[in-house]
């Protein structure tokens, strides 16, 4: 395999997603050490009006991209005063990906891997681009979608953040359609609440998501162990696999077929990425 379709390998199995901001230049190198399988240097949500030239500089002279982290760039909008400016500082550096926010087509796709000669990573964030989500799933240049549910909930003027369920379930089957990676969870706003980040990444592993975009680097061993496989999961998944056979087999009462061991293959695969 080669280099391109190692970091792409990486970012499709990738759980956790740390951003830190671009404006901050002496936490990159912390990001970096937090053990997250992915960090987002962000040049847009994380950074003032009237710092995005600064924080573009800073990227640029202190970037961390190496053999040791995966490393993707947030950039502003493609259609904002900042985002061309991004995209070709990203075409210099080189990153893993580019995260595209508030993309809302095909063409928005096409746009940015140009630009920034980079894969892309489509945040879903708004209404227009849940219309066009099958059109974005299947460009080209995509590799993973990612669930902006902040911004999401803020256009569709909802609170209840149950109102945004049916826009997950949209994001995990236009991507199990266009045979792209489980898409990633939106952040939880939550930093000292352990509790509400490991609820919130339990229910993104239950709505079919493969991992989750986190803001302080307190949240990614939340985030790992919530969609690490349970010892019970781990129990069923081996019993199911050791009697798998090309006739019908029964194991706790449940009869296994393909869709059956292809789950517990599933669950044996998330033990051994996560390194148990």
């Amino acid at each position: 395999m080669g280099e391109d379709g190692r970091e792409r390998t990486a970012i499709a199995e990738a759980v956790s997603w740390l951003f830190v901001p671009a404006s901050r230049p002496e936490r990159f190198e912390r990001a970096i050490g937090a053990g997250a399988d992915v960090v987002v240097i962000d040049l847009e949500d994380a950074v003032g009006a009237d710092e995005k030239d600064t924080a573009r500089d800073n990227l640029v002279r202190h970037w961390p991209g190496g053999d040791h982290v995966v490393v993707v760039v947030r950039v502003n909008a493609l259609h904002t005063e900042h985002g061309e400016a991004d995209l070709a500082a990203c075409r210099r550096l080189g990153p893993d990906a580019v995260v595209l926010p508030k993309t809302e087509s095909a063409d928005d796709v096409a746009a940015a891997a140009t630009a920034a000669a980079a894969p892309v990573l489509p945040l879903v964030e708004t209404a227009r681009g849940l219309v066009e989500l099958g059109g974005i799933a299947a460009a080209d240049d995509v590799v993973r979608l990612l669930f902006g549910s902040v911004d999401l909930a803020l256009d569709l003027g909802v609170s209840a953040d149950a109102a945004l369920d049916t826009a997950r379930s949209d994001l995990v089957r236009w991507s199990a359609a266009r045979g792209l990676p489980q898409p990633v969870d939106g952040v939880s706003t939550a930093i000292r609440d352990t509790d509400a980040v490991t609820r919130s990444a339990e229910r993104a592993l239950a709505w079919g998501f493969g991992g989750k975009l986190c803001i302080h680097p307190t949240q990614v061993p939340l985030v790992h162990a919530a969609f690490a496989p349970t010892a019970e999961e781990l129990a069923w998944a081996e019993r199911v696999l050791a009697v798998e056979s090309d006739g019908a087999a029964v194991v706790d009462g449940e009869m296994i077929d393909r869709p059956v061991v292809e789950r517990a293959r599933r669950i044996a695969w998330r033990r051994r990425r996560d390194g148990d």
